[in-house]
């Protein structure tokens, strides 16, 4: 086991590049970079400066001169260029760094993730680094609340939707999980907003933020409470959206051990129900599920939280990812891409890892990986 860990410690690497340098090929190519973020925020301030000007000097206006500066940058290959001094452009991009080749770029960033230099924000007075270990406790702790209740409400039910397939039971909770899966954790949101937020009807519950305002000054007991009143309505929505699938994985793994013949010859010998049940089928149904762990957090905290933390207003990982998509903020987008990278390819082996744990008999050193 101790090998196998190894080469899927050492494989991350080649992963790990190979997915930077993908990302970072296609984002090359998208428009609207961080030269025309800046771009357009120059001539929007050279707008609001020109109106101010003319309205306190009449009807003053030099049209030849503004022909000639449209002409300066009319070849520039940034939109909205067109009017500034060429020099300017050449100034930006040297601040960005895009005075360089890509692949002088891409490479020169791969050197500083070696150094855990991630650089600093285009548009934030941070680096990169500071703005993800701040950020990140917001979305882990919605992360784990949420895998924490989504697993306490879908492994029953999927055990009790087995035990009693077909029935009248099954039938009802499947359409309530067919509901859950459909609909988007986010539209929850939205409606929980509306219902309990002072949206329309009940005021019982903060609208953003993960603390109230005054959260420093509060007992430990007041703390507990206030924390866990501001998290109720964006957890709720992720596992409403999240209990779907992992109750109907556990469901036809319950289903698929108990028409096993060792199951049959446990009946044969007298054992009860419930002990069949939890002495026999438990263990050997649930390595699917434990496996999926990692998944299923990775899936709640990187996919389903970014949403939430928009309407809800949390200052997590997905609104600061969502933002720097936004502004083009690329050694924020790249830093949280490599930070979600590597912790998704940890999770996973951490669930091959599981699986050994919980039953002995799995050999990964056997197959070749």
């Amino acid at each position: 086991m101790f090998a196998y860990i190894i080469r899927r410690l050492l494989l991350i690497i080649p992963t790990l590049f190979g997915i930077m340098l993908i990302n970072f090929t296609v984002i090359q190519f998208a428009p609207g970079g961080p030269v025309e973020q800046l771009v357009a925020q120059m001539r929007g301030t050279a707008t609001d400066a020109t109106a101010a000007f003319s309205g306190q000097q009449g009807d003053l206006q030099s049209t030849g001169g503004g022909e000639q500066s449209e002409g300066l940058a009319s070849g520039s290959k940034y939109r909205g260029a067109q009017g500034l001094d060429p020099a300017i452009i050449i100034e930006i991009e040297k601040q960005f760094g895009f005075d360089k080749p890509m692949h002088v770029r891409f490479f020169t960033m791969i050197k500083n993730y070696l150094r855990f230099d991630f650089g600093e924000s285009y548009f934030r007075d941070q680096s990169v680094l500071d703005l993800v270990l701040d950020k990140m406790p917001v979305s882990i702790s919605l992360g784990l609340w949420t895998t924490l209740f989504v697993y306490i409400i879908s492994i029953p039910l999927g055990i009790k939707k087995a035990v009693s397939d077909g029935s009248r039971f099954d039938v009802w909770s499947s359409g309530a999980i067919v509901v859950g899966y459909a609909v988007p954790g986010f539209l929850f949101g939205i409606l929980l907003i509306i219902v309990f937020s002072g949206g329309r009807y009940l005021d019982w519950f903060p609208l953003r933020g993960l603390t109230s305002s005054g959260f420093d000054q509060m007992s430990w007991g007041e703390k507990i409470v206030d924390y866990f009143w501001h998290i109720a309505l964006p957890v709720g929505a992720m596992v409403i959206s999240g209990f779907a699938s992992l109750t109907m994985l556990t469901k036809n793994s319950f289903l698929d051990q108990i028409n096993m013949q060792y199951v049959q010859t446990a009946r044969a010998k007298g054992l009860g129900e419930r002990q069949v049940l939890y002495g026999h089928v438990f263990r050997n149904a649930m390595l699917i599920v434990i496996a999926g762990f990692p998944a299923a957090f990775i899936g709640i905290l990187f996919t389903g939280s970014m949403l939430i933390e928009v309407i809800f207003s949390l200052d997590g990982l997905g609104l600061l990812g969502w933002e720097a998509v936004i502004k083009r903020d690329y050694p924020v987008v790249f830093g949280t891409l490599f930070f979600f990278t590597l912790l998704g390819m940890i999770l996973q082996l951490i669930g091959d890892v599981m699986y050994h744990v919980v039953d002995p008999r799995i050999d990964f050193e056997s197959r070749n990986f």
